[in-house]
């Protein structure tokens, strides 16, 4: 063979380890992601009596800024096995089965009677 054919088999060669190389490093990268967001992620555990939120996915397809997609509080009533939930409307007292990934709990906070003004500039 001539050397120029050498020459470019050699670079073929190259070309394919940087190749194999770029695919084994996005495989680490990959790997590396995924244990972080799985370790970042909460487990939620649902008990009788709490009072949770429900997320309503109709309003997402109805965009609009300050529209709060959470609605409720619902009261938790029984806590099935694989993420099923029973929840109470509290205000009509209805009750149905939804998957716990729609929930989160609801913590009531109490409003403060007094007013703070905050003033921004130094007089």
């Amino acid at each position: 063979m001539s050397s120029a054919g050498e020459k470019r088999k050699l670079q073929l060669n190259e070309l394919e380890e940087l190749q194999n190389e770029s695919y084994e490093h996005a495989k680490i990268y990959k790997d590396r992601t995924k244990k972080w967001h799985d370790k970042h992620i909460l487990k939620k555990e649902f008990y009788v009596g709490q009072s949770v939120l429900l997320y309503n996915s109709w309003l997402k397809l109805f965009p609009g800024k300050l529209r709060s997609r959470w609605s409720g509080p619902f009261t938790v009533l029984t806590v099935y096995p694989y993420g099923t939930v029973e929840i109470k409307n509290d205000r009509d007292g209805t009750t149905f089965k939804v998957n716990g990934h729609r929930l989160k709990p609801y913590v009531a906070t109490a409003f403060l009677d007094e007013e703070t003004t905050v003033l921004l500039d130094d007089p």
